[in-house]
């Protein structure tokens, strides 16, 4: 991930008082020009809200006439695109409600809709899905026809439940099935993009409604094309790692007889920044084929004392009648950015199937030096 001075930097910011100076000329733009110098060590969110804030400081007056600079510099000579278009567009949202009239709002929805090519519209689309969410979705699911793809993902990408980066729309949690006549409009879509945002936008759901997430998966596997197994797949990530028998039973691991040993840990300790060694094996005691899918779980120790487990992907298997699987993982304890290691006792056990097997403690050891 760049960093934020890479995204939205002195270059973004001073393109982005070309592009409006060209679109309003004459405009001397003072708040965004001092904007513009004071970016350093703030976060990126924060950048686009300063310059956001200085946009709407130096074009005061209605919407009409707001908007209208903004569609002038789409077509304008200086390039309006890329990471300047984050605050433009949460520029246009908060002029949109400032205004209070439904004519400016639904303008803002479409003028979002316009700009998204140049970069998602997504983060100021929130702005309005909290601020009136019928209305919004009413034009939102009319985008799911559109023969634009970054318009079609807008769609599905900017209703997300839990949006990466994004406010939360408490209406969209209290009402989540109100996003599914998008996301049922763009499961087959022909773009790879859109689709991979569909399965994001269904991973999203299951975290809140897991059952209403498994009848929807099961909906489209019954009308699929050769990408919804994938998407399908993919959108029931969370609730396959957490062991859900409807998920699992979707995606063909149905619950199996079989008889786990393990894990069995190379070593009862682990030094800090090193790795866990374990084996297991798994043997089909049933009289039928059994389709697995083996994960473990590594039960991390918190600063608190307790334990919190993640689950990490084994294998998926299909064993014959008595057969037998013999793994072997060596997992890192690495120090690494998005996760703290706390020393002391934790624990790893097998889940096949949803179903946790052999759960064994270990030791991870202070840092030394």
């Amino acid at each position: 991930m760049p960093f934020a001075d890479e995204l939205i930097g002195d270059h973004a910011a001073k393109a982005l008082v070309t592009a409006i100076r060209a679109a309003a000329p004459g405009t001397p733009l003072p708040t965004l020009r001092a904007a513009a110098k004071d970016l350093t060590g703030r976060a990126l969110r924060e950048r686009s809200d300063l310059l956001r804030d200085a946009l709407l400081a130096d074009l005061p007056g209605d919407y009409a006439a707001f908007a209208g600079t903004i569609r002038a510099a789409q077509q304008g000579s200086p390039p309006f695109e890329g990471w300047l278009i984050w605050p433009v567009t949460s520029a246009v949202a908060t002029r949109a409600i400032t205004d209070g009239s439904s004519g400016a709002f639904d303008d803002a929805v479409r003028l979002l809709a316009e700009l998204t090519p140049r970069l998602t519209s997504e983060f100021a689309l929130r702005v309005l899905l909290d601020h009136d969410l019928d209305r919004t979705l009413a034009i939102v699911r009319t985008w799911t026809g559109s023969p634009d793809e970054h318009v079609r993902r807008l769609a599905s990408e900017g209703t997300r439940p839990f949006l990466p980066w994004a406010r939360r729309v408490p209406a969209l949690l209290a009402r989540p099935e109100e996003t599914l006549p998008v996301i049922n409009a763009l499961y087959r879509d022909e773009s790879e993009y859109v689709r991979r945002s569909v399965a994001n936008h269904l991973n999203d759901l299951s975290r809140q409604q897991p059952e209403l997430t498994v009848r929807t998966a099961a909906a489209w596997l019954a009308a699929p094309d050769q990408n919804t197994p994938w998407l399908v797949r993919h959108g029931l990530r969370t609730l396959i790692k957490k062991g859900h028998p409807g998920a699992l039973g979707l995606m063909g691991f149905a619950p199996a007889t079989v008889e786990v040993t393990g894990p069995a840990l190379a070593a009862a300790e682990v030094p800090f920044g090193g790795e866990l060694a374990f084996t297991a094996t798994v043997v089909n005691t049933g009289t039928a084929p059994a389709t697995l899918a083996i994960d473990y779980i590594v039960h991390h120790r918190k600063a608190t004392g307790k334990q919190s487990g993640k689950t990490f992907k084994l294998t998926t298997a299909t064993l014959a009648p008595g057969r037998k699987l013999e793994l072997s993982r060596r997992h890192s304890f690495r120090e690494i950015t998005t996760r703290r290691y706390h020393p002391g006792v934790h624990a790893v056990e097998l889940q096949v199937n949803g179903v946790q097997h052999g759960r064994t403690d270990f030791t991870l050891l202070p840092p030394t030096g």
